[in-house]
């Protein structure tokens, strides 16, 4: 079996629940809730035939310790919650485990929309200080 490409990054980001294609920086990405899940790196410090992928710092410090060969960062991508993939090295059981850890770490399980009507918000008295909700 040969190396992935990003079309089998794609099947597999495709059958996570509510993720769909679209591109970022001009080129195919996966995205969930508008977030970016995974996408073909357009900065040219990344290697060919990798893919960057949204994932947790703390994560990302373990994959990169653990595994150098397959996960990697370079100066652009290390402010961001991403880590670069090199296809040719990751197995599709990893890739898709991978996609999954990206998937919770980009779209939490409880939409924002409901959390929203979970806490009474703020409010802004006339001269313009923020007040916390008063307990009843």
């Amino acid at each position: 079996m040969g190396a992935l490409t990003f079309e089998g990054v794609r099947q597999l980001g495709l059958a996570l629940p509510d993720v769909v294609d679209g591109t970022a920086y001009g080129a195919p990405a996966l995205k969930l809730r508008g977030k970016l899940l995974a996408c073909i790196p357009t900065h040219k410090s990344a290697e060919a035939h990798s893919i960057v992928v949204h994932i947790d710092l703390e994560q990302r410090s373990e994959l990169l310790r653990e595994h150098p060969d397959v996960y990697y960062l370079t100066d652009h991508y290390a402010p961001h919650p991403t880590v670069l993939v090199r296809l040719s090295k990751i197995t599709r059981t990893d890739l898709m485990e991978l996609l999954r850890d990206a998937s919770r770490c980009v779209g939490p399980s409880t939409p924002k929309a409901a959390m929203a009507g979970s806490r009474p918000a703020a409010k802004v008295s006339q001269s313009g200080v923020r007040k916390k909700p008063s307990k009843r």
